[in-house]
Protein backbone atom coordinates (compact mmCIF):
# COMPACT_ATOMS: atom_id res chain seq x y z
CA UNK A 1 0.00 0.00 0.00
CA UNK A 2 1.44 3.41 -1.16
CA UNK A 3 0.80 6.10 1.59
CA UNK A 4 0.89 10.20 0.95
CA UNK A 5 2.05 12.11 3.83
CA UNK A 6 0.84 15.51 4.15
CA UNK A 7 3.22 16.97 6.36
CA UNK A 8 1.79 20.81 5.77
CA UNK A 9 1.88 23.84 7.82
CA UNK A 10 -1.63 25.16 8.06
CA UNK A 11 -2.79 28.92 9.75
CA UNK A 12 -5.46 28.77 12.59
CA UNK A 13 -8.45 30.40 10.98
CA UNK A 14 -6.99 30.45 7.64
CA UNK A 15 -9.49 28.48 6.06
CA UNK A 16 -9.55 29.18 2.45
CA UNK A 17 -5.60 29.50 2.68
CA UNK A 18 -5.67 25.55 3.71
CA UNK A 19 -8.11 23.90 2.07
CA UNK A 20 -5.53 25.42 -0.76
CA UNK A 21 -2.74 23.42 0.79
CA UNK A 22 -4.91 20.38 1.54
CA UNK A 23 -5.79 19.79 -2.32
CA UNK A 24 -2.32 20.84 -3.12
CA UNK A 25 -1.17 18.48 -0.92
CA UNK A 26 -3.23 16.23 -2.09
CA UNK A 27 -3.38 15.98 -6.10
CA UNK A 28 0.35 16.24 -5.78
CA UNK A 29 0.57 12.87 -3.79
CA UNK A 30 -2.03 11.42 -6.00
CA UNK A 31 0.35 11.93 -8.68
CA UNK A 32 3.13 10.42 -7.49
CA UNK A 33 0.76 7.11 -6.49
CA UNK A 34 -0.50 7.25 -3.34
CA UNK A 35 -3.33 5.22 -2.50
CA UNK A 36 -4.42 7.18 0.79
CA UNK A 37 -3.48 10.95 1.71
CA UNK A 38 -2.88 11.42 5.47
CA UNK A 39 -2.89 14.80 6.58
CA UNK A 40 -1.95 16.25 10.22
CA UNK A 41 -4.79 17.04 13.08
CA UNK A 42 -7.14 19.77 12.61
CA UNK A 43 -5.79 20.62 9.53
CA UNK A 44 -8.39 22.58 7.82
CA UNK A 45 -8.71 25.53 11.14
CA UNK A 46 -4.90 25.19 12.08
CA UNK A 47 -4.18 24.01 15.92
CA UNK A 48 -4.81 25.83 18.04
CA UNK A 49 -8.22 27.35 17.56
CA UNK A 50 -8.90 27.53 21.09
CA UNK A 51 -11.47 30.45 21.80
CA UNK A 52 -12.44 30.83 17.85
CA UNK A 53 -14.61 27.70 18.76
CA UNK A 54 -16.74 29.61 20.75
CA UNK A 55 -17.76 32.03 17.95
CA UNK A 56 -20.69 31.41 16.25
CA UNK A 57 -19.89 31.17 12.49
CA UNK A 58 -16.58 29.14 12.98
CA UNK A 59 -17.62 25.57 13.63
CA UNK A 60 -20.25 25.89 10.20
CA UNK A 61 -17.16 27.74 8.53
CA UNK A 62 -15.06 24.50 8.68
CA UNK A 63 -17.78 22.50 8.19
CA UNK A 64 -18.68 24.20 5.06
CA UNK A 65 -14.81 24.03 4.34
CA UNK A 66 -14.05 20.72 4.83
CA UNK A 67 -17.20 20.33 2.30
CA UNK A 68 -15.46 21.79 -0.38
CA UNK A 69 -12.40 19.79 -0.06
CA UNK A 70 -14.50 16.33 0.31
CA UNK A 71 -16.13 17.26 -3.23
CA UNK A 72 -12.26 17.91 -4.85
CA UNK A 73 -11.13 14.35 -3.16
CA UNK A 74 -11.51 11.95 -5.87
CA UNK A 75 -11.41 7.95 -5.88
CA UNK A 76 -7.98 7.83 -3.98
CA UNK A 77 -9.23 8.54 -0.04
CA UNK A 78 -8.00 11.10 2.56
CA UNK A 79 -8.11 11.30 6.32
CA UNK A 80 -7.79 15.12 6.68
CA UNK A 81 -7.99 16.33 10.48
CA UNK A 82 -11.45 18.74 11.06
CA UNK A 83 -13.61 20.04 13.40
CA UNK A 84 -16.94 18.40 13.56
CA UNK A 85 -20.30 19.90 14.97
CA UNK A 86 -21.44 17.88 17.99
CA UNK A 87 -24.80 16.68 17.22
CA UNK A 88 -26.32 15.32 19.69
CA UNK A 89 -27.43 18.12 21.62
CA UNK A 90 -25.28 17.33 25.15
CA UNK A 91 -21.68 17.55 25.64
CA UNK A 92 -18.97 20.22 23.91
CA UNK A 93 -20.27 21.32 20.75
CA UNK A 94 -17.87 19.58 18.42
CA UNK A 95 -15.68 16.74 17.96
CA UNK A 96 -11.82 17.06 17.15
CA UNK A 97 -11.85 14.04 14.20
CA UNK A 98 -10.65 13.28 11.17
CA UNK A 99 -12.55 13.04 8.04
CA UNK A 100 -12.32 10.38 5.78
CA UNK A 101 -13.15 11.57 2.26
CA UNK A 102 -13.41 10.03 -0.82
CA UNK A 103 -15.23 10.14 -3.88
CA UNK A 104 -16.52 13.83 -3.23
CA UNK A 105 -18.22 12.83 -0.05
CA UNK A 106 -17.68 12.49 3.88
CA UNK A 107 -17.56 8.71 3.95
CA UNK A 108 -16.98 8.73 8.05
CA UNK A 109 -15.54 10.26 11.04
CA UNK A 110 -12.74 9.30 13.53
CA UNK A 111 -13.14 11.42 16.46
CA UNK A 112 -10.48 12.28 19.57
CA UNK A 113 -10.50 9.86 22.42
CA UNK A 114 -7.94 11.25 24.67
CA UNK A 115 -8.22 15.41 25.05
CA UNK A 116 -5.32 16.53 26.59
CA UNK A 117 -5.78 19.51 29.74
CA UNK A 118 -1.97 19.71 31.22
CA UNK A 119 0.53 22.00 30.04
CA UNK A 120 -0.20 24.02 26.44
CA UNK A 121 -3.13 21.69 25.84
CA UNK A 122 -7.16 22.64 26.97
CA UNK A 123 -9.13 20.59 24.60
CA UNK A 124 -11.43 19.60 26.86
CA UNK A 125 -12.70 22.93 27.12
CA UNK A 126 -14.08 22.57 23.45
CA UNK A 127 -14.16 19.06 22.63
CA UNK A 128 -16.28 16.03 23.44
CA UNK A 129 -14.66 12.93 23.50
CA UNK A 130 -15.06 10.24 21.42
CA UNK A 131 -15.33 6.48 23.62
CA UNK A 132 -13.32 4.39 20.83
CA UNK A 133 -11.23 5.07 17.94
CA UNK A 134 -12.45 4.16 14.56
CA UNK A 135 -11.31 1.34 12.36
CA UNK A 136 -11.67 1.71 8.51
CA UNK A 137 -11.98 -1.06 5.70
CA UNK A 138 -9.46 -0.25 3.10
CA UNK A 139 -8.15 -2.12 0.17
CA UNK A 140 -8.13 -5.37 1.95
CA UNK A 141 -6.77 -3.81 5.37
CA UNK A 142 -8.09 -2.46 8.74
CA UNK A 143 -7.10 0.36 9.64
CA UNK A 144 -7.12 2.15 12.54
CA UNK A 145 -7.76 6.17 12.97
CA UNK A 146 -6.08 7.97 16.36
CA UNK A 147 -5.52 11.86 16.62
CA UNK A 148 -2.17 12.65 18.87
CA UNK A 149 -3.11 12.21 22.11
CA UNK A 150 -4.60 8.79 21.85
CA UNK A 151 -1.28 7.24 21.42
CA UNK A 152 0.71 9.13 24.26
CA UNK A 153 -0.17 6.66 26.66
CA UNK A 154 3.49 4.71 27.70
CA UNK A 155 3.16 4.50 31.12
CA UNK A 156 7.18 5.72 31.09
CA UNK A 157 5.66 9.35 30.05
CA UNK A 158 3.99 9.69 33.37
CA UNK A 159 1.03 8.08 35.35
CA UNK A 160 -2.21 7.46 33.91
CA UNK A 161 -4.20 10.43 33.19
CA UNK A 162 -7.19 8.79 31.45
CA UNK A 163 -9.81 5.90 32.95
CA UNK A 164 -11.45 3.27 30.85
CA UNK A 165 -9.54 1.54 28.35
CA UNK A 166 -7.53 3.31 26.17
CA UNK A 167 -7.79 3.94 22.01
CA UNK A 168 -4.40 1.85 21.60
CA UNK A 169 -6.02 -1.00 23.75
CA UNK A 170 -9.57 -0.80 22.20
CA UNK A 171 -7.53 -0.97 18.54
CA UNK A 172 -5.60 -3.96 20.29
CA UNK A 173 -8.24 -5.93 20.86
CA UNK A 174 -10.29 -5.02 17.25
CA UNK A 175 -7.47 -6.48 15.10
CA UNK A 176 -5.75 -3.49 12.93
CA UNK A 177 -3.67 -3.92 9.80
CA UNK A 178 -2.44 -0.44 10.55
CA UNK A 179 -2.99 2.58 13.00
CA UNK A 180 -2.30 5.97 11.33
CA UNK A 181 -2.29 9.04 13.54
CA UNK A 182 -2.75 12.82 12.42
CA UNK A 183 -0.76 14.90 14.83
CA UNK A 184 -0.12 18.26 15.72
CA UNK A 185 2.32 18.24 18.39
CA UNK A 186 4.18 20.94 19.33
CA UNK A 187 8.22 21.13 19.44
CA UNK A 188 10.46 20.99 22.57
CA UNK A 189 13.90 20.13 23.38
CA UNK A 190 14.22 16.44 23.27
CA UNK A 191 11.03 15.52 22.36
CA UNK A 192 11.57 14.15 18.76
CA UNK A 193 13.30 10.84 20.42
CA UNK A 194 10.59 10.23 23.57
CA UNK A 195 7.92 11.17 20.50
CA UNK A 196 9.83 8.12 18.01
CA UNK A 197 10.55 5.68 20.55
CA UNK A 198 7.78 5.77 23.34
CA UNK A 199 5.02 6.42 21.54
CA UNK A 200 4.88 5.95 17.88
CA UNK A 201 7.15 2.74 17.90
CA UNK A 202 5.76 1.71 20.79
CA UNK A 203 2.25 1.86 19.48
CA UNK A 204 3.16 -0.07 16.28
CA UNK A 205 4.73 -2.62 18.72
CA UNK A 206 1.46 -3.30 20.79
CA UNK A 207 -0.83 -3.53 17.92
CA UNK A 208 1.61 -5.81 16.00
CA UNK A 209 1.28 -3.58 12.67
CA UNK A 210 3.20 -0.65 11.20
CA UNK A 211 2.20 2.90 12.05
CA UNK A 212 1.94 5.82 9.99
CA UNK A 213 1.89 8.93 12.08
CA UNK A 214 1.52 12.57 10.85
CA UNK A 215 2.30 15.62 12.59
CA UNK A 216 1.42 19.49 11.19
CA UNK A 217 4.96 22.10 11.07
CA UNK A 218 4.97 25.57 11.31
CA UNK A 219 4.65 28.00 14.17
CA UNK A 220 1.34 28.93 15.55
CA UNK A 221 1.35 31.89 18.24
CA UNK A 222 4.06 30.24 20.97
CA UNK A 223 3.72 26.91 19.81
CA UNK A 224 6.21 25.41 17.45
CA UNK A 225 5.49 22.10 15.40
CA UNK A 226 8.32 20.39 13.84
CA UNK A 227 6.79 17.84 11.60
CA UNK A 228 9.50 14.96 11.49
CA UNK A 229 6.21 12.43 10.15
CA UNK A 230 6.99 8.87 10.19
CA UNK A 231 6.40 5.35 9.45
CA UNK A 232 7.10 2.71 11.17
CA UNK A 233 7.06 -1.13 10.36
CA UNK A 234 5.31 -3.56 13.16
CA UNK A 235 8.55 -3.84 15.03
CA UNK A 236 8.40 -0.24 15.76
CA UNK A 237 11.60 0.09 13.25
CA UNK A 238 11.41 3.53 11.63
CA UNK A 239 11.11 2.98 7.71
CA UNK A 240 10.46 6.58 6.50
CA UNK A 241 11.19 9.69 8.40
CA UNK A 242 9.91 13.47 7.18
CA UNK A 243 11.82 16.43 7.38
CA UNK A 244 11.94 18.61 10.70
CA UNK A 245 10.83 22.30 10.97
CA UNK A 246 10.32 21.82 7.05
CA UNK A 247 6.70 20.92 5.00
CA UNK A 248 7.31 18.12 3.41
CA UNK A 249 4.83 15.55 1.07
CA UNK A 250 6.21 11.87 0.65
CA UNK A 251 4.86 9.05 -0.53
CA UNK A 252 5.79 5.58 1.35
CA UNK A 253 4.86 2.49 -0.04
CA UNK A 254 4.52 0.15 3.25
CA UNK A 255 5.47 -3.81 2.84
CA UNK A 256 3.08 -6.53 2.43
CA UNK A 257 1.92 -9.24 4.47
CA UNK A 258 5.49 -11.12 5.86
CA UNK A 259 8.14 -8.68 4.44
CA UNK A 260 10.16 -6.04 5.97
CA UNK A 261 11.03 -2.91 4.65
CA UNK A 262 14.65 -1.23 4.66
CA UNK A 263 15.12 0.76 7.82
CA UNK A 264 15.64 4.31 7.80
CA UNK A 265 18.36 5.76 9.97
CA UNK A 266 17.25 8.34 11.93
CA UNK A 267 20.12 10.50 12.43
CA UNK A 268 20.67 12.08 16.47
CA UNK A 269 19.20 15.45 16.90
CA UNK A 270 21.80 18.14 17.47
CA UNK A 271 20.16 20.39 20.44
CA UNK A 272 22.17 23.21 18.86
CA UNK A 273 20.82 23.21 15.39
CA UNK A 274 17.47 22.45 16.22
CA UNK A 275 16.80 24.83 18.69
CA UNK A 276 17.85 27.13 16.30
CA UNK A 277 15.53 26.13 13.51
CA UNK A 278 12.44 25.95 15.74
CA UNK A 279 13.50 29.60 16.43
CA UNK A 280 13.79 30.66 13.26
CA UNK A 281 10.43 28.94 12.10
CA UNK A 282 8.55 30.38 14.81
CA UNK A 283 9.69 33.82 14.51
CA UNK A 284 8.88 33.46 10.83
CA UNK A 285 5.28 31.81 10.93
CA UNK A 286 4.31 34.03 14.21
CA UNK A 287 5.65 37.81 11.74
CA UNK A 288 4.48 36.90 8.41
CA UNK A 289 1.03 35.17 9.26
CA UNK A 290 0.14 37.94 11.32
CA UNK A 291 1.66 39.93 8.29
CA UNK A 292 4.80 41.63 9.44
CA UNK A 293 7.81 41.67 6.68
CA UNK A 294 10.55 43.38 8.76
CA UNK A 295 12.14 43.18 12.10
CA UNK A 296 13.35 45.75 14.40
CA UNK A 297 15.95 45.04 17.47
CA UNK A 298 17.98 47.11 20.49
CA UNK A 299 21.28 45.73 19.76
CA UNK A 300 23.39 45.99 23.50
CA UNK A 301 26.29 44.33 21.39
CA UNK A 302 25.57 41.64 24.34
CA UNK A 303 24.91 38.05 23.58
CA UNK A 304 21.34 38.09 23.68
CA UNK A 305 20.44 40.23 21.12
CA UNK A 306 22.95 39.11 19.02
CA UNK A 307 21.84 35.74 19.48
CA UNK A 308 17.98 37.25 18.43
CA UNK A 309 19.95 38.88 15.45
CA UNK A 310 20.94 36.14 14.09
CA UNK A 311 17.37 34.62 13.74
CA UNK A 312 15.99 37.37 12.81
CA UNK A 313 18.56 37.91 10.06
CA UNK A 314 17.57 33.70 9.23
CA UNK A 315 14.18 34.76 9.33
CA UNK A 316 13.25 37.78 7.52
CA UNK A 317 16.40 37.96 5.35
CA UNK A 318 19.11 40.26 6.06
CA UNK A 319 17.30 42.86 4.29
CA UNK A 320 14.09 43.17 6.18
CA UNK A 321 15.96 43.38 9.76
CA UNK A 322 16.68 46.83 11.44
CA UNK A 323 19.17 46.87 14.12
CA UNK A 324 19.45 49.81 16.68
CA UNK A 325 22.06 50.72 19.20
CA UNK A 326 20.84 53.30 21.44
CA UNK A 327 24.18 54.13 24.00
CA UNK A 328 23.29 56.09 26.84
CA UNK A 329 25.87 57.92 29.09
CA UNK A 330 27.52 54.75 30.58
CA UNK A 331 27.46 52.31 27.91
CA UNK A 332 30.93 50.92 27.61
CA UNK A 333 32.71 51.26 23.93
CA UNK A 334 32.82 47.55 23.15
CA UNK A 335 28.73 47.51 23.71
CA UNK A 336 28.71 49.57 20.95
CA UNK A 337 31.64 48.34 18.68
CA UNK A 338 30.29 44.72 19.15
CA UNK A 339 26.70 45.90 18.14
CA UNK A 340 28.22 47.26 14.88
CA UNK A 341 30.51 44.85 13.73
CA UNK A 342 27.16 41.81 14.42
CA UNK A 343 25.27 43.97 12.53
CA UNK A 344 28.03 44.39 9.79
CA UNK A 345 28.73 40.23 10.04
CA UNK A 346 24.70 39.91 9.36
CA UNK A 347 25.05 42.33 6.41
CA UNK A 348 21.67 44.15 8.49
CA UNK A 349 21.23 48.08 8.68
CA UNK A 350 22.20 49.63 12.00
CA UNK A 351 21.43 52.84 13.13
CA UNK A 352 22.70 54.91 16.70
CA UNK A 353 20.25 56.40 18.87
CA UNK A 354 22.21 57.75 21.26
CA UNK A 355 19.72 58.28 24.54
CA UNK A 356 22.27 60.53 27.11
CA UNK A 357 19.92 63.93 26.61
CA UNK A 358 16.70 62.00 26.64
CA UNK A 359 17.79 60.44 30.00
CA UNK A 360 19.04 63.57 31.83
CA UNK A 361 16.09 65.53 30.64
CA UNK A 362 13.84 62.81 31.97
CA UNK A 363 15.81 62.94 35.75
CA UNK A 364 15.84 66.63 35.63
CA UNK A 365 12.27 66.53 35.52
CA UNK A 366 11.87 63.79 37.98
CA UNK A 367 14.64 66.01 40.21
CA UNK A 368 12.16 67.93 42.42
CA UNK A 369 9.34 65.36 42.86
CA UNK A 370 12.63 62.78 43.99
CA UNK A 371 14.20 65.01 46.11
CA UNK A 372 16.00 63.94 49.14
CA UNK A 373 15.38 60.11 48.01
CA UNK A 374 18.98 58.81 46.90
CA UNK A 375 19.56 57.17 43.73
CA UNK A 376 18.43 53.44 43.03
CA UNK A 377 16.93 50.73 40.76
CA UNK A 378 14.43 53.55 39.54
CA UNK A 379 16.89 55.86 37.73
CA UNK A 380 18.55 53.05 36.34
CA UNK A 381 15.36 51.79 35.00
CA UNK A 382 15.29 55.02 33.03
CA UNK A 383 17.44 53.88 30.48
CA UNK A 384 15.81 50.48 29.83
CA UNK A 385 12.21 52.81 29.62
CA UNK A 386 13.91 55.23 27.10
CA UNK A 387 14.87 52.74 25.22
CA UNK A 388 11.58 50.82 24.99
CA UNK A 389 9.63 54.26 24.11
CA UNK A 390 12.36 55.07 20.98
CA UNK A 391 12.12 50.92 19.88
CA UNK A 392 8.27 51.49 19.99
CA UNK A 393 8.31 54.73 18.33
CA UNK A 394 10.60 53.13 15.23
CA UNK A 395 8.12 49.85 15.22
CA UNK A 396 4.82 52.23 14.94
CA UNK A 397 6.78 54.23 12.11
CA UNK A 398 8.48 51.55 9.81
CA UNK A 399 5.54 48.56 10.74
CA UNK A 400 8.59 46.63 11.92
CA UNK A 401 7.91 43.43 14.71
CA UNK A 402 10.08 44.43 17.63
CA UNK A 403 11.82 41.33 18.83
CA UNK A 404 12.66 41.39 22.94
CA UNK A 405 15.73 39.94 23.71
CA UNK A 406 15.33 38.78 27.15
CA UNK A 407 16.13 34.97 28.04
CA UNK A 408 14.20 32.46 30.10
CA UNK A 409 17.27 33.18 33.51
CA UNK A 410 16.32 36.77 33.58
CA UNK A 411 12.26 36.43 32.88
CA UNK A 412 12.38 33.85 35.83
CA UNK A 413 13.91 36.48 38.35
CA UNK A 414 12.48 39.47 36.95
CA UNK A 415 15.98 40.78 35.51
CA UNK A 416 14.23 42.89 32.95
CA UNK A 417 12.40 46.08 32.93
CA UNK A 418 8.39 46.29 32.58
CA UNK A 419 7.88 48.99 29.88
CA UNK A 420 11.34 49.08 28.67
CA UNK A 421 13.43 45.82 27.34
CA UNK A 422 10.06 44.08 28.05
CA UNK A 423 8.47 46.17 25.12
CA UNK A 424 7.72 44.10 21.99
CA UNK A 425 5.69 41.77 19.84
CA UNK A 426 7.53 38.74 20.53
CA UNK A 427 9.97 37.35 22.78
CA UNK A 428 12.28 35.35 21.11
CA UNK A 429 14.55 33.64 23.44
CA UNK A 430 12.15 33.95 26.60
CA UNK A 431 11.92 30.24 26.85
CA UNK A 432 15.54 29.59 26.08
CA UNK A 433 18.21 29.50 29.35
CA UNK A 434 21.20 31.93 29.33
CA UNK A 435 23.54 28.50 28.97
CA UNK A 436 21.49 27.48 26.41
CA UNK A 437 21.91 31.28 24.52
CA UNK A 438 26.14 30.81 24.91
CA UNK A 439 25.53 27.14 23.26
CA UNK A 440 23.90 28.62 20.40
CA UNK A 441 25.93 31.65 20.07
CA UNK A 442 28.85 28.83 19.94
CA UNK A 443 26.99 27.10 17.23
CA UNK A 444 26.41 30.09 14.78
CA UNK A 445 30.24 30.51 15.26
CA UNK A 446 30.74 26.97 14.45
CA UNK A 447 32.42 27.99 10.84
CA UNK A 448 33.30 31.63 11.14
CA UNK A 449 32.45 34.12 13.56
CA UNK A 450 28.91 35.92 13.12
CA UNK A 451 28.67 37.26 16.67
CA UNK A 452 31.36 38.93 17.90
CA UNK A 453 33.94 37.05 20.54
CA UNK A 454 33.57 39.67 22.62
CA UNK A 455 29.70 39.40 22.64
CA UNK A 456 30.61 35.75 24.38
CA UNK A 457 33.62 36.41 26.44
CA UNK A 458 32.69 39.12 28.46
CA UNK A 459 30.85 39.58 31.42
CA UNK A 460 27.25 39.94 30.89
CA UNK A 461 25.50 43.26 32.11
CA UNK A 462 22.76 45.67 31.36
CA UNK A 463 24.63 48.23 31.82
CA UNK A 464 22.74 50.18 34.08
CA UNK A 465 25.18 51.25 36.00
CA UNK A 466 28.85 51.96 35.68
CA UNK A 467 30.39 48.59 36.38
CA UNK A 468 27.38 46.83 36.66
CA UNK A 469 27.47 42.81 35.83
CA UNK A 470 24.72 40.12 36.06
CA UNK A 471 26.05 38.10 38.42
CA UNK A 472 26.11 41.34 41.04
CA UNK A 473 23.14 40.11 41.90
CA UNK A 474 22.40 36.81 40.35
CA UNK A 475 24.55 33.37 40.69
CA UNK A 476 26.59 31.62 37.65
CA UNK A 477 24.26 30.84 34.83
CA UNK A 478 25.15 27.34 35.25
CA UNK A 479 24.05 27.36 38.63
CA UNK A 480 21.31 29.16 38.49
CA UNK A 481 19.50 27.73 34.99
CA UNK A 482 19.76 24.43 36.93
CA UNK A 483 17.99 26.06 40.15
CA UNK A 484 15.53 27.39 37.80
CA UNK A 485 14.75 23.87 35.85
CA UNK A 486 14.11 21.92 39.20
CA UNK A 487 11.74 24.92 40.43
CA UNK A 488 9.92 26.16 37.51
CA UNK A 489 9.48 22.70 35.39
CA UNK A 490 10.20 20.09 37.73
CA UNK A 491 7.80 21.96 40.40
CA UNK A 492 10.56 21.24 43.31
CA UNK A 493 9.60 22.49 46.69
CA UNK A 494 12.51 24.67 48.28
CA UNK A 495 13.77 21.75 50.67
CA UNK A 496 14.15 19.50 47.71
CA UNK A 497 16.13 21.80 45.61
CA UNK A 498 18.07 22.03 48.89
CA UNK A 499 18.75 18.62 49.29
CA UNK A 500 20.09 18.63 45.59
CA UNK A 501 22.79 20.53 46.78
CA UNK A 502 22.09 24.52 46.22
CA UNK A 503 22.93 26.76 49.06
CA UNK A 504 19.82 27.23 51.13
CA UNK A 505 20.23 31.28 51.07
CA UNK A 506 20.40 30.86 47.39
CA UNK A 507 17.74 28.90 46.94
CA UNK A 508 15.45 31.56 49.02
CA UNK A 509 16.32 34.11 47.32
CA UNK A 510 16.03 32.93 43.96
CA UNK A 511 12.44 31.36 44.32
CA UNK A 512 11.28 34.46 46.31
CA UNK A 513 12.57 36.72 42.96
CA UNK A 514 11.03 34.12 40.55
CA UNK A 515 7.44 34.42 42.81
CA UNK A 516 7.74 38.35 43.11
CA UNK A 517 8.56 38.30 38.82
CA UNK A 518 4.79 36.95 37.93
CA UNK A 519 3.14 40.32 37.72
CA UNK A 520 5.82 41.21 35.22
CA UNK A 521 5.62 37.55 32.95
CA UNK A 522 2.13 38.33 32.85
CA UNK A 523 2.90 41.44 30.83
CA UNK A 524 5.47 40.02 28.61
CA UNK A 525 5.12 39.88 24.90
CA UNK A 526 4.22 36.15 23.82
CA UNK A 527 7.60 34.06 23.39
CA UNK A 528 8.32 30.87 21.90
CA UNK A 529 7.72 27.34 23.71
CA UNK A 530 10.99 25.30 23.15
CA UNK A 531 11.26 23.83 26.75
CA UNK A 532 9.06 21.61 28.18
CA UNK A 533 7.26 24.21 30.09
CA UNK A 534 7.28 27.96 29.50
CA UNK A 535 6.32 30.80 30.86
CA UNK A 536 3.40 31.73 29.04
CA UNK A 537 -0.15 29.80 28.38
CA UNK A 538 1.48 26.53 30.09
CA UNK A 539 2.20 27.80 33.54
CA UNK A 540 -0.27 29.09 35.51
CA UNK A 541 0.69 30.58 38.31
CA UNK A 542 -1.22 33.10 40.05
CA UNK A 543 -0.01 36.76 40.37
CA UNK A 544 -1.40 37.11 43.89
CA UNK A 545 -0.61 34.24 45.87
CA UNK A 546 1.68 33.09 49.27
CA UNK A 547 2.26 29.53 48.62
CA UNK A 548 6.30 29.46 49.33
CA UNK A 549 6.36 25.75 49.34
Amino acid sequence: MRLGLAQINPTVGDLAGNRRLILDAYHALVAQGAELVVFPELATCGYPPRDLLFRQGFVPDVAASLAEIARAIGAVPALVGTVEPNAAGAGRPCFNSAAFCRAGRVEAMARKCLLPTYDVFDEDRYFEAASEPLVLALAGRRIGVTLCEDIWTNPQLGPRRYPGPLPLERLAGAGCDLMVNLSASPWCIGKEDVRRRLVVADAARRLSCPVVYVNAVGGNDELIFDGRSLVTDAAGRTIAGLAAFHVELRVVTLPGAGRNAPEEAVAAADPAADLFAALVLGLQDYAHKSGFRRALIALSGGIDSAVVGVIAAAAFGPENVIGVSLPSAISSAHSRTDAQALAANLRIRCDTIPIAGIVAGCEAALAPVFAGRAPDVTEENLQARTRGLLMMALSNKFGALLLTTGNKSEMAVGYCTLYGDMCGGLAVISDVYKTQVYALARWINREREIIPRSSIEKPPSAELRPGQTDQDSLPPYDTLDALLAGYVEEGLSRRELAARGFPESMVRDVTRKVDASEYKRKQAAPGLKVTPLAFGVGRRIPIVQRYAG
